[in-house]
């Protein structure tokens, strides 16, 4: 199956574009309090700068008097390195000031503070306006103060704000980016705690999985526990098919067998008697192959869950021997033992299944009154369990295709054989952690078939 990307991927790019669009915003609205927070600022230094000026205001003579305080302009130099203007004029006459500084747009009330924006001088300004009322003689005389200041300094105030803030959300999504990798780890782990439950069973244990699980994963978990039933029954109905199936082959042929061996005996016609012997061989093979097929299918039940029970190959060496003895005899084939003690963990079953098809073939093409020998060894950590025949050898091809299932050497026509006995054997001893080992036996008579297997 193509993987379609990680979950993880998404997570963490999905919360990454969170975070980054939280960064946008805080960097949006630091920079635009920043610039409103220092405008404020400039406005209510103007504001202070106007009305000192604005109290500083008296009447001597009748006319009015103006001495400008210091601290008025002073307080605008916290501001930055900007430019001040400033005009003041008593019933609209200038008495100070810049006289081209712009008026006010609207009318003032005295007491009431007005700002404005605008250009003087080719710079943005910021100004102030405030009235007030100042008794030259018996006559009230409408004085305006009018300060005002370029914005230069409000706008890198503003810039360098705006820069801080952006060192601090790029710094934010820096941060955000890492823990939402982390939160994307951290919230997908249990679904990998449940992967790696699944993956460290054997192919046979379909128990159903008991693990703690979010919610979100309890469909997945009933799921998968749904799926491993079906399959467990599936398996037994398998392997309840498999044995039956060998069973009512084998009953059957042992019986049309007999019957042809009786009426072999019965016959006198020696064209029918090599019809029998044809019949006799026909089955003989199909009970063959039945029984292979299932070991062979037995094989590919047991190893995927493997049993490792102390073995001693000696033991299983002799009661193998034993049980073919008898086949043996009837060609007057010898079986010569050589063992020593040798300790494995294992599946027994298989390991007899194993030995058993290499023995039963060593002997099945084995010429009559010859040998047939069985020799245990260890080398290092393996322990060896060598078949050798005096049949006709491994043949002249690539002695691995022989262990491929149905594939048989050249040299064995006409002798009754399947092609699974080395397919069973390797599979076996490699589910075992071993090798088989295919060699010609001395002097390029016969074979030397050797069950490789690590010592327990």
């Amino acid at each position: 199956m193509t993987p379609t990307g990680s979950i993880g991927r998404r997570l963490t790019l999905l919360l990454a574009g969170v975070a980054a669009l939280l960064s946008f915003l805080s960097w949006s609205l630091v920079t635009g309090l920043a610039r409103e927070a220092a405008e404020r600022t400039q406005d209510n230094v103007l504001v202070a700068s106007a009305t000192t000026i604005a109290e500083t205001l008296r009447s001597e003579q009748g006319e009015v008097r103006l001495e400008l305080p210091y601290s008025a302009f002073s307080m605008l130099d916290a501001i930055g390195e900007d430019r001040v203007f400033y005009r003041v004029t008593a019933a609209g006459a200038l008495l100070t000031g810049y006289a081209d500084l712009p008026d006010p747009d609207k009318a003032l009330l005295p007491g009431r503070v007005h700002f404005q924006t605008g250009d003087y001088s080719g710079e943005a300004i910021r100004m102030v306006a405030v009235q007030r009322v100042v008794l030259a003689g018996a006559q009230p005389v409408p004085v305006t103060v009018t300060v005002a200041q370029t914005r230069q300094g409000v706008d890198e105030i503003a810039t360098e704000m705006s820069r801080l803030a952006a060192a601090l959300s790029v710094g934010f999504f820096v941060v955000a980016v890492g823990l939402s990798a982390i939160a994307a780890r951290t919230s997908l782990r249990p679904l990998n705690e449940i992967a790696a439950a699944v993956s460290r069973r054997g192919p046979s244990d379909l128990r159903p999985l008991r693990r703690a699980a979010p919610a979100e994963l309890a469909p997945l978990m009933s799921a998968l526990n749904r799926l491993m039933d079906r399959l467990g029954q599936s398996i037994r109905r398998s392997e309840d098919f498999i044995a039956e199936a060998a069973h009512r082959v084998r009953t059957p042929l042992a019986t049309v067998r007999a019957q042809a061996e009786i009426a072999l005996h019965t016959i006198s016609d020696e064209t029918e008697r090599q019809r029998m012997r044809g019949i006799i061989r026909a089955v003989d093979e199909s009970s063959r192959s039945a029984g292979q097929l299932l070991d062979h299918a037995t094989v590919a039940f047991r190893a995927d869950d493997l049993a490792r029970d102390p073995i001693d190959l000696a033991d299983l060496a002799r009661q193998t021997a034993a049980t073919l003895e008898a086949t043996a005899a009837l060609r007057d084939i010898r079986l010569h033992l050589d063992l020593v003690p040798v300790a494995v963990a294992g599946d027994a079953v298989l390991l007899d299944s194993a030995l058993r098809n290499v023995l039963d073939n060593a002997i099945k093409y084995s010429p009559e009154d010859t040998t047939v020998t069985i020799t245990l060894t260890t080398v290092g950590k393996m322990g060896r369990i060598t078949i050798t025949d005096e049949g006709p050898g491994l043949g002249d091809g690539p002695t691995e295709m022989l262990t491929e299932r149905f594939r048989r050497g050249a040299n064995t026509a006409g002798i009754v054989g399947s092609g699974l006995g080395l397919t069973i054997a390797r599979d076996v001893v490699v589910a075992h952690g071993g090798h088989l080992d295919l060699q010609h036996g001395e002097h390029g008579r016969g074979a030397c078939v050797s069950l490789v297997l690590p010592l327990a």
